[in-house]
């Protein structure tokens, strides 16, 4: 039986360094999109109830997907080699929602709300094959899977064959902790995760 006590201190990265991981061609043009979209990223919120829902949320959710992949690559690599980057990781997850910032509205109510257009799953998998073909990020048929199935394989399921493909399964399991399991951290203040805290403007 085990029975060790083990503390984890992870470094929590900011979004610049873990650009910075990224591999060229396509680490200058994530960093131009943060550059051009910075005020709009750290002013609309991760969603509109369920996961860093605060102003500015969608910036944190960001970084700390990438931070939790870090960890999840970082040890299962160790257990058994992984057939695909860190690099491939972070570009996905820093791009696996690139149309949210883009996809609320104010409503007549004072509410955020999803606009019209960009309601259904297909609208917004179109609005960010568009914002990627418009920054030129280029992206291999892996990367590709991994940006179709980080949400999860919805209709696409199959017992037949695998749709989700394992950079896809890796960026899944790290968007479910930070919706589903850390939704409300980064904390305001004294969060758990030393280093981790809001974006600030």
């Amino acid at each position: 039986m085990l029975s060790a006590c083990y503390t984890l201190e992870e470094y929590y990265y900011t979004i610049e360094e873990m650009i910075a991981m990224i591999d060229e061609p396509n680490r200058s043009v994530c960093a131009r999109i943060l550059v051009e979209n910075r005020k709009l990223f750290q002013t609309v919120q991760g969603s509109t109830n369920n996961h860093q829902a605060w102003p500015g949320g969608y910036f944190d959710h960001v970084q700390e997907i990438m931070n939790i992949v870090i960890i999840l690559y970082e040890r299962l690599h160790l257990a058994r080699p992984l057939p695909f980057s860190l690099s491939d990781a972070l570009l996905v997850v820093f791009l696996h929602d690139i149309e949210k910032p883009w996809k609320y509205e104010l409503g007549p109510n004072g509410q955020l709300q999803e606009k019209e257009a960009l309601k259904t799953k297909a609208a917004q998998h179109e609005f960010r094959a568009q914002k990627l073909k418009e920054y030129g990020i280029i992206l291999t048929p892996d990367q590709q899977n991994g940006m179709k199935y980080g949400e999860g394989e919805f209709n696409d399921y199959s017992n037949h064959r695998r749709v989700m493909n394992p950079l896809a399964a890796l960026c899944h399991l790290a968007d479910v902790t930070s919706a589903r399991i850390w939704f409300n951290h980064p904390m305001e203040q004294n969060d758990p995760w030393i280093g981790a805290q809001r974006i600030r403007e």
